[in-house]
């Protein structure tokens, strides 16, 4: 069955050739295609030539280690899933799971929820602001929501400003300039949604 992005649902382990040998491009064509990215994008993520992924997916040729750990970083995807496969999406995610996005530095945590979503049609977050931070967002495609799960937050949306509570939320297309900044004296949590995945 072939991968989709969503559900990172991926074919049964790597073919073999009629001599044994693992054939790798099939795989990769197919993680590929899941993720919607075109020849030259994932040469691009991964620091290689088109020519030589458009080699690699026709089993011409054969990656170095680094080179197909490259690959797999830019698939969002690990070696041992890769080699093993994946006959089931993957519906459950735990804290485990989430990781720590450098993009906001100045929050006190900003941690992306699902392994491999910015590869998805949304992206979720769980962002922590203490006293006086914020994010602030310049217009950009897409569509933005978010649930206060603890304290409380101010939102800006072009000029309007709203105060968020726990147990609220806000929801905005960002075809305008936005921030959700923390201006009160209690620590505040939200869940953060982002359609398309714009963190």
């Amino acid at each position: 069955m072939a991968s989709t992005a969503n559900g990172r649902r991926m074919k049964e382990p790597v073919p073999r050739d009629g001599e044994g040998r693992l054939q790798v491009g099939e795989r990769i064509r197919d993680l590929r295609m899941a993720y919607s990215l075109t020849q030259e994008e994932l040469a691009h993520r991964s620091n290689l030539t088109k020519g030589f992924i458009s080699q690699l997916e026709r089993d011409l040729t054969s990656p170095s280690l680094e080179s197909l750990m490259g690959i797999l970083r830019a698939l969002d995807t690990d070696i041992v899933e890769f080699f093993r496969g994946q006959s089931e999406a993957r519906v459950a995610f735990g804290p485990a799971d989430c990781t720590n996005a450098d993009t906001y530095p100045d929050v006190a945590a900003f941690e992306l929820m699902v392994p491999g979503a910015a590869n998805c049609n949304m992206e979720p977050a769980l962002v922590t602001l203490d006293p006086e931070q914020g994010i602030e967002e310049r217009a950009h495609a897409g569509e933005e929501f978010g649930y206060v799960l603890q304290g409380k937050v101010m939102v800006q949306y072009g000029r309007r400003q709203s105060p968020v509570k726990r147990g609220e939320w806000f929801y905005l297309v960002a075809d305008r300039s936005h921030k959700v900044w923390n201006p009160f004296e209690e620590r505040a949590k939200l869940l953060w949604i982002s359609a398309p995945p714009s963190f």
